[in-house]
């Protein structure tokens, strides 16, 4: 994370250049990639800069003026006055004090989230209103139609909170209907949720969205690409989609017509190669018939946060403790340990159930904690393969 107090060159240059028109992520890999850092991009002679693949001489006249025409100061005055962070894309070889081989000691040293810097075009800079953790690292998005039903609704709530009880961090979009039931769903459970703008973190839409927006700041992040004030554009939206699945593991469709935003989410998932799942809905409904699309083309079928949890297998059992753990090549090579993300109490009653049948009323026993909440964190060691209950009044650990 970037300190906003006093600015380094190597900052400024980052953002200037990050904020050019033009000059998207694939871009400006290819002129870091050449030019080594910011810096030396932005002073290249425009003979050089024509030498990059898809750098022509709009885009040559853009690079070369940004240090009169391109402000991050200005922006970096919004961030510091409305504790907004920035968080910048390590590109190859942008900060001397990691390996410029080694990717993951670079995003591990900059806060960038691993699976978001496998995709083929991460985006440059990110502006936070809350805070990205480790622990977002296991994290599942849930996506769906603006125009959704109540039938819809209750599925995403009902999906966001298992996974967050299950310590699944949600990520969606913001957007009215099945995004918002699915952020909604995780705060309610007590979790962590991430919102994707496809507008700046200070010009929230929908606006009746703002409170939810506090609220989502408060148990996560507010997370934009664009510049903190920019105003939605509908060619942002399809934009910030690749986000949305790129810091997920897996992305849940709950209601999408045969049109839908929802399926570019979708689309882009499968093409960074991360799980996509499908909730299944009336076949008359028109509301579901991209979701049955979709499951018809090998989507994995979804009617409980248990079927997400078996089909991720191993990579849903385990959140790193911080950005200084098992490096991440694909998502796939995470290194597991599943009591990690416990909290006290999960611990307390896991700690207490033996590799033996234990008799529940023993367990309660034994952490001296009500019999409800008790069951309630069994439940939730259950479903996260912890513990097996054997039957209504025991449980073993595996």
């Amino acid at each position: 994370m970037n300190s906003l107090d006093d600015p380094s060159d190597e900052l400024l240059d980052s953002l200037r250049l990050s904020l050019i028109p033009g000059v998207g992520p694939r871009t400006r890999q290819a002129l870091l990639e050449r030019f080594g850092t910011s810096g030396a991009v932005l002073s290249a002679a425009p003979s050089s800069l024509r030498e990059v693949p898809g750098v022509g001489p709009k885009l040559v006249g853009k690079i070369t003026s940004a240090e009169q025409e391109v402000d991050p100061h200005r922006e970096i005055e919004i961030c510091r006055e409305n504790n907004i962070k920035i968080l910048l894309h390590p590109g190859p070889n942008e900060y001397d004090s990691a390996d410029a081989s080694d990717s993951d000691s670079r995003v591990a040293s900059n806060g960038y989230p691993r699976l978001l810097d496998r995709i083929d075009d991460p985006p440059s800079v990110l502006f936070l209103r809350g805070e990205i953790l480790p622990r977002d690292g296991l994290a599942i998005a849930i996506v769906g139609t603006r125009h959704a039903t109540r039938y819809g609704l209750a599925q995403a709530e009902q999906l966001a909170a298992s996974l967050a009880r299950a310590g699944f961090t949600i990520v969606s979009g913001l957007a009215r209907g099945i995004d918002a039931a699915a952020h909604r769903g995780a705060l309610a459970a007590g979790g962590r949720t991430l919102a994707v703008l496809g507008s700046g973190v200070m010009s929230i839409y929908p606006p009746e969205h703002k409170g939810l927006a506090e609220e989502v700041i408060a148990g996560g992040c507010v997370i934009s690409e664009s510049p903190p004030l920019f105003k939605p554009l509908s060619g942002s939206f399809p934009q910030r989609n690749r986000i949305i699945s790129g810091l997920s593991l897996g992305t849940i469709i709950v209601e999408a017509p045969e049109r839908s935003g929802a399926l570019i989410t979708a689309r882009l998932a499968m093409e960074q190669n991360r799980e996509v799942f499908a909730v299944p809905g009336r076949v008359d409904s028109r509301a579901s018939r991209g979701c049955h699309k979709l499951i018809r083309d090998g989507a994995k079928l979804v009617q409980t946060a248990d079927d997400v949890i078996e089909e991720l297998g191993p990579l849903g059992h385990s959140i790193p403790r911080d950005t200084e753990g098992p490096s991440v090549r694909n998502p796939a090579e995470l290194s597991l340990n599943p009591e990690i993300a416990l909290n006290e109490i999960e611990q307390k009653v896991l700690a207490s159930i033996d590799t033996e049948t234990t008799a529940i009323d023993k367990v309660i026993a034994k952490t001296g904690l009500p019999a409800h909440r008790v069951l309630s964190t069994i439940s939730v060691l259950e479903m996260r393969r912890l513990v097996k209950r054997i039957s209504g009044s025991s449980v073993v650990r595996p």
